[in-house]
């Protein structure tokens, strides 16, 4: 049981999860900013064009953070660059039609966009916001899978 709890409980892990917060946190931040963009010029609502345009901030965000603090791949040699950065904006265009799915059957067609929680008495929490926050877990834990064992796996 130890040796799991050291091979789930590392470095690793925990700097990905700090940068996994981070980049979500400008997802969703980007996604809010947008929403409200969208809605207010358009009067329509473009949630998945909203959520294409928080991916693209937060996989910029992901892939530095990523490279430089979680996986600790240094070398920024064009070879090296040409493999992680397919490879990252490849993982990451997977996870997003994951994203870009789960927005499309829950608020679209499902309409759990519409619905409203109350937070402990201190916010309203919209259901876009719901769907986006339970599918961005389950895109942080696939790209946590990618990054480690596909495209950072070979420090340089």
């Amino acid at each position: 049981m130890k040796e799991l709890i050291k091979k789930l409980i590392n470095k690793e892990t925990i700097t990905y999860i700090i940068f996994g917060v981070g980049s979500t946190v400008v997802n969703l931040a980007v996604f809010k900013l947008f929403d409200l963009i969208f809605t207010a010029v358009t009067d329509t609502d473009l949630v998945l064009l909203t959520n294409l345009i928080a991916w693209v901030a937060a996989v910029v965000f992901a892939f530095v953070t990523n490279k430089i603090w979680v996986f600790e791949s240094k070398s920024w040699k064009g070879s090296v660059l040409k493999k992680e950065i397919p490879s990252f904006v490849g993982a990451r265009l997977f996870s997003l039609g994951v994203e870009e799915l789960g927005l499309l059957v829950f608020i679209k067609w499902l309409g759990f966009g519409s619905l409203e929680w109350n937070v402990f008495g201190l916010f309203t929490l919209g259901g876009k916001m719901i769907v986006k926050i339970g599918l961005a877990v389950i895109v942080v834990i696939m790209n946590y899978v990618f990054s480690k064992f596909i495209i950072f796996k070979n420090k340089e």
